[in-house]
């Protein structure tokens, strides 16, 4: 028994520590316990705390940036309508300008056409004249000549004449 005792009192010993060496470790715990707390858990928690603000404002920057493009993006949906509309209506102006342009052209050749046509017939009228007139004096020539040899005589000259103007104003 004596051995179960000291096996007793063994296992006690080892159990139940020492109170002096239990107030040592205890307090040996606190000051770790504070120096981890001063040296570890505030840096940390002010660095996440700093890191946490970061993300906070990068956030809420992100937010403004958003919100400033979707303005952006509306008023440049604005400006882009605006110039469709402006495009639009000049091609629309250029359109009735090529019509006038277009009907001023062909007003401009048709009276071109018509003075052409004009002093075509001008031409015309003066070339039969002068043809007319080339065939007047051909057939006074030529009624002279037969008048020379009808007669077998000479006839003045202004016998010729009167006689040809005279046969040919018959012929009219």
């Amino acid at each position: 028994m004596s051995d179960i005792g000291e096996t007793i009192r063994t296992i006690t010993e080892k159990l139940v520590p020492n109170l002096l060496s239990f107030v040592i470790q205890f307090l040996s715990f606190l000051v770790m316990l504070v120096a981890f707390f001063v040296l570890a858990y505030k840096p940390v928690k002010r660095i996440l705390q700093k890191r946490a603000d970061f993300i906070q404002k990068e956030i809420d920057d992100a937010k403004e940036n958003q919100r400033l493009a979707a303005s952006k993006v509306e008023e440049a949906s604005a400006i882009l309508a605006n110039s469709r509309l402006q495009a639009s209506t000049i091609i629309k102006q250029a359109e009735q300008q090529s019509f006038v342009r277009a009907e001023t052209i062909v007003e401009e050749a048709k009276a071109e056409a018509q003075n052409l046509l004009t002093q075509v017939q001008d031409e015309i009228v003066l070339a039969k004249e002068e043809a007319l007139e080339s065939i007047r004096a051909e057939m006074v020539n030529v009624a002279l000549a037969a008048s020379k040899e009808i007669l077998k005589r000479e006839i003045s000259e202004v016998d010729n004449t009167r006689l040809a103007e005279d046969f040919v104003n018959r012929l009219n």
